[in-house]
């Protein structure tokens, strides 16, 4: 549990307001974007991620390479992951 253990998870993921709710929605990339900075930031952790979105390793992956291509320099990629 990656978010602070008085708070649920639907608590913590509605603090990320783009968020979806499950894996079926169209994934635009800032949807993916938003999973990706939720993990960063430890809103809900990669193997939530993965499970909530259906998400293999590489899949993840790929989306968090596209998020820091964008990103401010000195982000930095998932150790964990």
């Amino acid at each position: 549990m990656a978010y602070p253990r008085e708070i649920s998870i639907a608590d913590a993921i509605k603090s990320y307001n783009a968020l979806p709710k499950t894996h079926r929605v169209h994934w635009s990339k800032a949807r993916k974007d938003e999973v990706v900075r939720a993990v960063h930031e430890k809103a809900i952790s990669f193997h939530e991620a993965r499970e909530r979105y259906l998400l293999s390793r590489s899949e993840f992956e790929q989306w968090e390479a596209d998020y820091l291509a964008d990103a401010p320099a000195g982000t930095g990629r998932m150790q964990d992951a």
